[in-house]
C-alpha cells in the first residue's frame, strides 16, 4: 500500500468492496496525511526505553464548520511513541470540501514549535480533539507531556478563527508536575447553541506515591485497588476562548475508582450531558476485589455551572476484554475502554457505542439509545455485521465511532477481522453500518442494522501498526473520526501500509452518501 502515500490532498483511491444490501454511495478514498513534518529527535530530551514510529499517524478526529460545510478540520497524533503520545499533533484543513488539504502544526509540543515562551515546551502530545463553534471558530485540545525529564502532564487549548489556517498560542487549562497526578483522555466540545461557550473535560488520576512507577507504564489494572482516584475534570470558556475558568471536579467516583473517556454532548435545549466510562472497585464477600464498569453520565442544565448531584446515570454495563490478535490471541492496543456518543441535533436523541463481549464472547460493537436526554436507555444490541467464523477471534469488531447525519441517519464505524485467514498477519478492514429511524425502524433492534459497507480497499495487517504498551500492542487509535456534511457521513480513519516500516500508517477520508 505504499502507493497510497503522496502529496497532501493529491492521492485519490477508487474502487470499493460493497456488501450486498448497501443502498448508499461512497466517494473515492483520499489520503490526507503526507508524512511527518517533524524531524527525528525534535523532542530534544532523551526518551529512554522508547521507540518512535516516524511518519506513523494514529487517532484522528474530524469536524465540519457549521457556517461553511466545505471547511473541515482533522487532527491526529503524528510519529507515535511506543509508550505514549507522539512527536506532536498535526492539523489539516480543507476549504473546498476535501479536494485539497493543507497542514498546520499548533504549538502543542517542541517538535511542533512549542517553547517555554509560547506555552508548548513539551516532549510529546497526545489525544487530539477538535470542535467548531456555531460562529465558525474552531478549538482543538491536546494532552502535552514530559514523561522522563521534568515530568509534566498538561491540557492545552488552541483556537482558530479562519477555518484552521492559523492557530493561537496554546492556553494551559491545567499543568501538573507531580508524577502522582496524570491528566488524560481530554475532549473539547463547542456549544452549538451559543458560540461563547466551549467545554473541556478529562480525567485526572491521583496515584499514591508507591504506585507512581507502575502507573507510568500505562497499565490500568496496576492502578486499581491502590488508593488512587480518577475524577472527571471540567473547564469552560464563556467568552469565546478569551478566558478559561480554573479546572474543577464535576464528578468524583471515590477511592479506587476512575472515570475515563469523558465526552460532552449538547442537547438542542442546551443541556450538557457528560459521558464517561466509570471503573468501580469493591470487595466481594470472600474479601476479593471485583471491578464493575459502566457507561455513565451526568447532566448540566446551566451550561456547566453546576452538574447533577449524587450517583450518575449508568446507561449500561460495559463488558469487554479488549481486542485480541486473531492469530496469536495476544492483546492488541484496542482495550475497549473508550465509548463514543452522538446526539441528533433535531430531536435530542442520544446514541452510544462501545466494545462489548456480551453477544458472542468476544469484543464487538454495542449500541444503545436514549430518547429522553439520557435519563433512560435501550438495552444494548450488537450492530457490527461481522459474520460468524470458525475462529471466534475473527468475529471481533473494535474502536467504534458513532455520528448522526442531518436526516437522522445514524452511522457507526469500526474495524474487524472477518477477512483474516491462516496466512501470516492479522488481516483487518474498516466498515460503516447505518440505520435511519423511521416508523417501525427504531434502530434499537439488531434487525434494523443491515446497511453496511467496507471502507478499506483491501485488508491490511494490523500487526504492522505502531506498537504501544509492549511488542504486541498494535495501535491505530483509541478512537477514529466521523462527522457529517448534510445527509452525508464523513469517516476519517487510519490504515496500515503493509511492508513499509518507514511509513506504517496513513489517515484516510471519504464520504458516505444516502
Amino acid at each position: 500500500m505504499r502507493g497510497l502515500v503522496g502529496a497532501l490532498g493529491g492521492v485519490v483511491l477508487v474502487g470499493l468492496g460493497v456488501v450486498p444490501g448497501w443502498a448508499g454511495t461512497v466517494a473515492p478514498l483520499r489520503v490526507i496525511s503526507a508524512g511527518s513534518p517533524f524531524a527525528p529527535g525534535c523532542e530534544v530530551t532523551p526518551q529512554p526505553n522508547s521507540t518512535n514510529y516516524q511518519n506513523a499517524e494514529v487517532e484522528p478526529w474530524v469536524e465540519v464548520n457549521p457556517t461553511d460545510s466545505r471547511n473541515m478540520i482533522a487532527v491526529w497524533q503524528q510519529d507515535r511513541w511506543s509508550n505514549g503520545g507522539a512527536h506532536g499533533l498535526v492539523t489539516v484543513f480543507t476549504k473546498d470540501g476535501g479536494a485539497a488539504w493543507a497542514t498546520r502544526t499548533p504549538h502543542f509540543s517542541r517538535c511542533a514549535g512549542g517553547t517555554a515562551a509560547n506555552g508548548g515546551d513539551y516532549d510529546r502530545a497526545s489525544d487530539p480533539w477538535v470542535t467548531f463553534a456555531p460562529n465558525g471558530d474552531a478549538y482543538q485540545i491536546s494532552l502535552s507531556v514530559n514523561l522522563f525529564e521534568n515530568f509534566v502532564t498538561a491540557i492545552l487549548v488552541s483556537k482558530s478563527t479562519d477555518g484552521g489556517d492559523h492557530w493561537s498560542e496554546p492556553v494551559t487549562l491545567i499543568r501538573d508536575t507531580d508524577p502522582r497526578f496524570f491528566n488524560d483522555k481530554e475532549t473539547i466540545t463547542a456549544d452549538p447553541t451559543d458560540a461563547r461557550f466551549v467545554y473541556a473535560v478529562w480525567d485526572r488520576v491521583n496515584v499514591p506515591p508507591g504506585d507512581v512507577n507502575r502507573f507510568l507504564v500505562g497499565n490500568l489494572e496496576h492502578k486499581r485497588d491502590r488508593g488512587f482516584t480518577g475524577p472527571a475534570m471540567f473547564s469552560r470558556t464563556t467568552d469565546g476562548g478569551h478566558t478559561w475558568e480554573p479546572p474543577r471536579i464535576i464528578y468524583n467516583p471515590g477511592a479506587n475508582n476512575q472515570t475515563l473517556g469523558n465526552q460532552i454532548a449538547v442537547l438542542p435545549d442546551g443541556t450538557l450531558v457528560n459521558f464517561f466510562t466509570e471503573f468501580l472497585s469493591f470487595k466481594n464477600s470472600d474479601g476479593g476485589t471485583q471491578n464493575d464498569v459502566n457507561l455513565s453520565l451526568i447532566r448540566s442544565t446551566d451550561k456547566g455551572a453546576t452538574w447533577s448531584h449524587g450517583q450518575p446515570i449508568r446507561a449500561a454495563k460495559e463488558i469487554f476484554q479488549g481486542a485480541l490478535d486473531p492469530d496469536t490471541g495476544r492483546p492488541i492496543r484496542a482495550e475497549g475502554v473508550i465509548a463514543d456518543v452522538a446526539v441528533n441535533r433535531t430531536n435530542g436523541h442520544l446514541y452510544a457505542v462501545w466494545q462489548d463481549l456480551r453477544f458472542r464472547g468476544v469484543d464487538e460493537v454495542a449500541f444503545a439509545r436514549s430518547t429522553d436526554g439520557g435519563l433512560t436507555w435501550s438495552a444494548p444490541i450488537r450492530v457490527n455485521q461481522t459474520p460468524a467464523s470458525t475462529n471466534p477471534l475473527n468475529q471481533q469488531a473494535f474502536v467504534p465511532t458513532v455520528h448522526v447525519a442531518d436526516d437522522g441517519t445514524i452511522g457507526v464505524t469500526y474495524y474487524d477481522f472477518r477477512f483474516n485467514d491462516t496466512n501470516p498477519g492479522a488481516r483487518t478492514d474498516y466498515w460503516i453500518v447505518r440505520c435511519k429511524p423511521s416508523g417501525a425502524v427504531t434502530c434499537a433492534r439488531q434487525a434494523d442494522w443491515t446497511d453496511e459497507t467496507r471502507l478499506t480497499l483491501t485488508s491490511f495487517d494490523i500487526e504492522q501498526a505502531p506498537a504501544a504498551r509492549g511488542p504486541f500492542g498494535f495501535f491505530v487509535g483509541d478512537y477514529e473520526g466521523l462527522t457529517n456534511v448534510g445527509d452525508d457521513l464523513v469517516p476519517v480513519f487510519v490504515v496500515v501500509n503493509d511492508g513499509h516500516p518507514e511509513n506504517r500508517t496513513d489517515v484516510i477520508e471519504t464520504t458516505v452518501g444516502p
